[in-house]
């Protein structure tokens, strides 16, 4: 297989913002420069209702941005995180996919503006996100959803919160999660697969020293990485988690750790649907609004989640 020209065309403008790389540059400069190519993402597209609201937390208060389509009835919720190696990254950087997964899922989104790396190393991401499912579970109503149609859906750094608060959800024993989305999720402290050996060269996007950066800023010491809230892909026990659509890309250093927690899920006797889209790169889905296939994935994900947040 080769890159679909979309995604091709899509690294090309990449290529010629001649923007510096990432691991030569301190957190904030790379945040900086992330706002300065804000204008490549997309406008703004209509949704029913769009609220920005602050939810407690021990640590302080967490920003949320809910997402609701008009209905007149209470609706499926579900909890969104970013990615951005967990360093970079805002409510805006997810707008776009947000207001779409409202739009055409008939879900409440409610997106997570979580505490970032390096101010705030390992735990305090999932700290916040699991203090965002809780306080969505007990407030369902309130924003006018259903607590019993609850799951969390993240892209990349993201997608590893929501597995981990997924597992953490379970060893809580609350709140109840009907299903978890993982969009080309980060799941292992790890550099080795065949995907990063093939395609972390900087030719297909997102490169290893880039997550090599992403990981270092992230964890206070390479413990952590074993960790399975930071590492989910090393937890003992996988049972007894909400079932699971993994989306990876072919041609993306992410894709094997990915598909690999989609397998020894299947193992610990979790409902998965895997599903891998050929030809095209890390965060593809983001870029909805220019590549057909992210449209499409966002099509698929409105499919399935749709069959695990309807009532019998």
């Amino acid at each position: 297989m080769t890159l679909e020209p979309q995604s091709q065309n899509i690294l090309q403008q990449f290529i010629e913002l001649n923007l510096r790389p990432i691991p030569i540059l301190s957190p904030q400069q790379a945040r900086e420069q992330l706002a300065t190519i804000s204008g490549f993402y997309p406008p703004t597209i209509k949704c029913d209702r769009v609220e920005n609201l602050t939810i407690p937390s021990p640590s302080g208060n967490i920003p949320i941005r809910i997402y609701t389509p008009s209905a007149n009835t209470l609706l499926p919720v579900l909890v969104y995180f970013h990615g951005g190696g967990w360093v970079l990254g805002d409510l805006n950087m997810s707008d776009y996919t947000c207001r779409c997964l409202a739009n055409d899922s008939k879900c409440i989104i409610v997106s997570v503006d979580y505490r970032l790396a390096p101010e705030h190393k390992f735990p305090a991401a999932v700290e916040d996100a699991y203090t965002a499912i809780t306080w969505v579970s007990a407030n369902a109503e309130a924003i006018g959803g259903d607590r019993d149609r609850l799951g969390v859906i993240g892209d990349s750094a993201g997608g590893n919160l929501a597995a981990a608060v997924s597992l953490m959800a379970r060893d809580k024993q609350t709140p109840a999660l009907a299903i978890q989305i993982l969009l080309y999720p980060v799941t292992h402290y790890n550099f080795n697969t065949e995907s990063y050996q093939n395609f972390g060269n900087g030719k297909f996007g997102l490169t290893t020293e880039e997550m090599t950066w992403f990981w270092h800023h992230y964890l206070l010491d390479k413990n952590d990485g074993k960790n399975p809230y930071a590492s989910p892909l090393l937890a003992e026990d996988l049972t007894q988690l909400p079932p699971a659509l993994i989306i990876t890309a072919e041609y993306d250093i992410l894709r094997d750790e990915a598909e690999a927690y989609a397998h020894r899920l299947q193992q610990a006797g979790v409902s998965v649907h895997l599903k891998r889209y050929a030809g095209t790169i890390h965060a593809f889905i983001g870029l909805a609004s220019v590549l057909d296939i992210g449209k499409q994935a966002i099509t698929d994900i409105n499919s399935v989640s749709y069959t695990h947040l309807t009532l019998p």
